[in-house]
């Protein structure tokens, strides 16, 4: 149900936004939101996509992760329809009324908090509770405090509101998440599908990288960029190491696992581009980097894992079988193609505002098509006759 809102988000998001970069690059005059373009887009990549998947995801692998109590339709049906009547709601109020998009966010608060709630039923219930799990929770709560300082900032706090909102939701929310969900994932993922793999999952990594985005996001906010690389560099060789340990080429011999270590490997190319950038800055004092680590962040690494991991989850909890067709496996090579074109508009200012929109228009053409093709899967029984 969760990941049925989340399909259709990639492509609205992406839509949406697409109509301000058309403005940008062609000089028309600005669309006459309610709220800055900038903002709206940051609410919703960082806070009106994911959110969907990783809800959709915690809510049906709590209980198998701990052996807890399976989360009934009585408590997953109402966080579905309060984050998607807070989406709606946001959608109208930033096209009619501040006042309604408020709404919507409070709205989409109130089921996020529903989806706590319930993953915390389960973890007090559970019987195999594991740090997982437990920093999950952590992450899953920093991310409600960050869509409350974004309400915050709405209602007239300082500007600092908007910016904790920003890197609480980046750095604390969803690098944590899925940073935690493919450190339990992708090593079971692979014994499963690889002969004779040696099932590697570094106890060291979990705490290890939420001391490094905990001091990534001090940094940030005390305005001192040029030192980020004391945070940023560490997290880049733990996560190429992870990758390596894990046995990225051997992934290749099947699509499905291939796509969720290529979608990995973004982590440690990002992280490499944010210490370069914090190095650059402390030696010349200028950004030459811009947004490119970031983009490489966010469409590589969160969306390019969304994409891997609710395909895979989607086919294997549908009955069917778990192999990524042509269709699946040129989405996440389109996903590549937007992150690197979005990289190039970073690096290439003359040309930028056109390869950012080009980059936009990758997204949402293979998403749309990703979209076509697994949103019906969503509507129907599973095809083994199995409940769902």
């Amino acid at each position: 149900m969760l990941f049925f809102g989340g399909v259709l988000q990639t492509v609205l998001v992406m839509g949406l936004w697409l109509i301000a970069l058309g403005s940008r690059a062609t000089g028309a005059s600005d669309v006459p939101w309610t709220l800055p373009a900038t903002w709206a887009h940051a609410f919703l990549m960082v806070y009106g996509v994911f959110p969907f998947f990783i809800f959709g995801f915690l809510l049906t692998v709590y209980p198998r992760w701990m052996a807890g109590p399976v989360i009934p339709p009585s408590r997953y049906v109402p966080i579905f329809l309060a984050l998607v009547s807070g989406m709606l709601l946001f959608y109208l109020g930033l096209f009619t009324a501040r006042g309604v998009l408020l709404t919507g966010i409070v709205v989409y608060l109130s089921g996020w908090l529903l989806a706590i709630h319930a993953l915390l039923g389960v973890y007090r219930q559970a019987q195999n509770r594991g740090p997982h799990e437990r920093l999950l929770n952590v992450a899953l709560a920093f991310g409600a405090c960050g869509l409350g300082a974004f309400l915050a900032a709405l209602l007239g706090a300082p500007i600092f509101w908007f910016q904790l909102a920003r890197e609480a939701g980046v750095w604390l929310f969803l690098v944590p998440v899925v940073f935690l969900v493919s450190h339990r994932m992708i090593p079971f993922f692979s014994h499963s599908v690889l002969m004779h793999y040696l099932m590697v999952r570094p106890s060291w990594g979990p705490s290890f990288m939420l001391c490094c985005v905990g001091a990534h996001t001090v940094l940030e906010l005390s305005g001192l960029p040029q030192w980020r690389f004391l945070a940023d560099l560490p997290l880049a060789i733990a996560a190429l190491h992870h990758s390596w340990v894990w046995q990225f080429r051997r992934s290749f011999h099947a699509r499905l696992l291939a796509m969720l270590h290529i979608a990995f490997l973004w982590l440690g190319i990002a992280m490499t581009l944010y210490a370069l950038q914090s190095l650059i800055v402390l030696a010349t004092g200028v950004d030459m980097l811009g947004r490119a680590p970031l983009h490489a962040l966010g469409i590589g690494f969160f969306t390019g894992m969304i994409v891997a991991m609710a395909s895979r989850v989607t086919l294997g909890h549908s009955g069917r079988t778990l192999h990524a067709d042509r269709l699946t496996w040129l989405t996440l090579i389109g996903i590549n193609v937007s992150a690197l074109l979005r990289i190039a508009g970073e690096l290439l200012p003359v040309a930028g505002a056109w390869l950012n929109l080009l980059a936009g228009i990758a997204w949402l053409v293979v998403l749309a098509a990703w979209a076509g093709h697994y949103v019906p899967i969503y509507l129907r029984p599973r095809l083994d006759g199995k409940p769902g």
